[in-house]
């Protein structure tokens, strides 16, 4: 057990390496973005809303075809991942970090690794399932894609894809500011209580 420990440790070291190294040109970028996302300062939720609203109206009002922009999207990413490594020195200042700054990056590093094995996770046991209980596998799915099919037509898929976009954008700073925490917990509390008034009932 503690060699499969070991093994894994090690393999998500090197992961984390290598994707620090893949990432070098993006770190003042990452780290500036990192501290938006978790509310540095009590006004960046605000400026983080203001703006994807902003993106959102301007898709709204110029109402591009899917082939549009899709083709618009894939153009800005090239253009950033060209531009972000020459000109992020340039306005960020020095390339020396801080050994605290380089903690953070090895820190966001690691959790991007860590996100992407449990997707894959979840993944590889939604497939167990398909083959294990293929019932269940189709009933879970259709029933899923039913609910979503049916959630997209009563709204507005721009204004529900702004709600899940704006909804991840706020996550990082409503989980490190304790907002998640303290709902989730008050939610478990009325649950339990619900189900110890559930028990004296039967008794």
């Amino acid at each position: 057990m503690a060699e499969g420990d070991n093994k894994s440790a090690n393999v998500l070291a090197q992961e984390t390496a290598q994707l620090e190294e893949q990432l070098q040109g993006w770190g003042e970028v990452i780290l500036a973005g990192d501290q938006v996302l978790r509310w540095k300062k009590p006004w960046f939720p605000g400026a983080l809303m203001a703006a994807t609203t902003l993106v959102f109206m301007m898709i709204y009002y110029l109402d591009p075809s899917v082939l549009t922009g899709l083709s618009c999207t894939v153009m800005l990413l090239c253009l950033f991942d060209y531009l972000v490594p020459t000109l992020a020195p340039r306005i960020f200042g020095s390339n020396k970090w801080s050994s605290e700054q380089q903690q953070r990056f090895h820190e966001i590093c690691g959790n991007l690794v860590k996100t992407q094995r449990r997707i894959l996770g979840w993944w590889k046991r939604l497939f167990s399932l398909k083959e294990e209980k293929p019932k269940m596998y189709f009933a879970s799915v259709i029933s899923s894609l039913v609910a979503v099919a049916w959630m997209g037509q009563q709204v507005h898929n721009l204004f529900l894809t702004y709600l899940i976009v704006s909804f991840l954008l706020l996550l990082p700073g409503l989980n490190q500011h304790g907002v998640i925490s303290k709902y989730a917990g008050m939610a478990k509390r009325e649950i339990n209580k619900l189900l110890k008034q559930k028990e004296k009932k039967n008794e």
